[in-house]
């Protein structure tokens, strides 16, 4: 178990580290203008994208599963939005509902024909992933979308003020101590190893500072995107979700070893159900933000979405084995595969190499991620 935690920890060090390497790299290619406050708000603003559809997409690794279509699911439900909104002028919270409700849908039938037909998770959302592109495609005649309304847009491009910013922050920032302190009380009843005051106290001061900082930051440009609120919020339930509930356990458990999982009582296919339609539920949420971000819904929305989630969850820890992963791994991954992306965008790289790149990185992840289970 020690072992365990302690490559956990080595894990985590060895992301910050990658963060920071390609903040200095990009930001001594760029001559400072990688860190200046709009584009940490539009790199955030990516982040939250790829982040919550990682989410989703963690979940579903760590079921020992795949899910190729949320690109496509994504693309398809913004688009979806876009056309109420715009065509069928719908109230905002009844776009909003219906889009989340097919989301839930869409995913339930992946897990059902995963769970229920047997069939193999990387052909029925190969399916997906060309079924929805497909009724995108139709449902939107091949065209934009454009001219969504003000209400919509403030989804993906509204921002809170500094005064709430502030307070938003100051308000996570306590959640954080007092979180941490019940952590440490709940540890030491049980007689379990705790960190000492001095770590406790450092940890909670680089807390304190870098959610400062960044808040401050990104109130010289516009203030905190929403859209990364929305991802905030998801990453803390997704966190309690994975960590503190039996759902969670059940999940990794499958992952681990399904056979184990379905003698002790566990209804493996149910679980997968679930996971798939929350997985769904996240295209949604990410589509949604993505349509009113761009204003308008596209045809070509979403393409290649559902690989920068894969390798956001494999950078960030998830083993495409199964029974591995974190939900603030993923979220670590995101964020480097989002800042790579900026990086590129701002020194002009070519499209090809940055596929290339891309590609790359997601490799070196799975073969490191092979590299340790064969040292264990």
């Amino acid at each position: 178990m020690f072992s365990k935690f302690k490559s956990i920890n080595l894990q985590l060090y060895m992301m910050l580290i990658s963060i920071i390497v390609v903040i200095l790299f990009f930001s001594l290619a760029t001559d400072g203008a990688y860190l200046s406050a709009r584009n940490i708000s539009n790199l955030l603003r990516q982040t939250s994208i790829t982040g919550i559809l990682a989410i989703g997409m963690v979940f579903v690794i760590i079921s020992a599963e795949i899910d190729l279509s949320v690109g496509s699911l994504m693309g398809l439900l913004g688009g979806f939005a876009a056309i109420a909104d715009v065509w069928w002028s719908w109230p905002l919270p009844l776009t909003i509902m219906v889009t989340l409700c097919l989301g839930l849908l869409f995913g339930s039938w992946n897990g059902w024909w995963v769970a229920y037909r047997k069939v193999p998770s990387f052909i029925v959302t190969l399916a997906g992933y060309l079924a929805f592109r497909g009724m995108l495609i139709g449902l939107t005649n091949g065209t934009t979308i454009a001219l969504i309304s003000k209400e919509m847009t403030v989804i993906g491009q509204s921002y809170l003020s500094d005064i709430t910013g502030i307070v938003v922050g100051t308000v996570a920032i306590l959640i954080f101590f007092v979180w941490g302190a019940y952590q440490r009380k709940a540890r030491k009843n049980l007689n379990l190893n705790i960190d000492t005051l001095s770590n406790s106290i450092l940890k909670n001061g680089l807390f304190t500072v870098i959610v400062l900082g960044l808040i401050l930051l990104l109130n010289n440009y516009r203030g905190i995107p929403l859209p990364v609120i929305l991802l905030i919020i998801l990453t803390i339930i997704g966190m309690f979700i994975a960590t503190k509930t039996v759902f969670g356990r059940h999940i990794y458990s499958i992952g681990g070893n399904i056979d184990a999982a379905r003698l002790s009582g566990i209804n493996v296919e149910k679980i997968k159900l679930i996971v798939f339609s929350l997985n769904g539920l996240m295209a949604a949420v990410a589509g949604l933000i993505l349509s009113a971000r761009l204003g308008a819904g596209s045809p070509s929305a979403g393409q290649n979405a559902e690989l920068d989630a894969i390798a956001a969850c494999v950078i960030g820890g998830a083993s495409l084995a199964g029974g591995i992963g974190s939900v603030y791994g993923v979220i670590i991954g995101a964020l480097i595969i989002a800042a790579i992306d900026n990086g590129m965008s701002m020194l002009d790289v070519p499209t090809f190499w940055q596929y290339i790149v891309k590609g790359s990185i997601l490799l070196l992840a799975v073969w490191a991620d092979t590299m340790s289970k064969k040292k264990m």
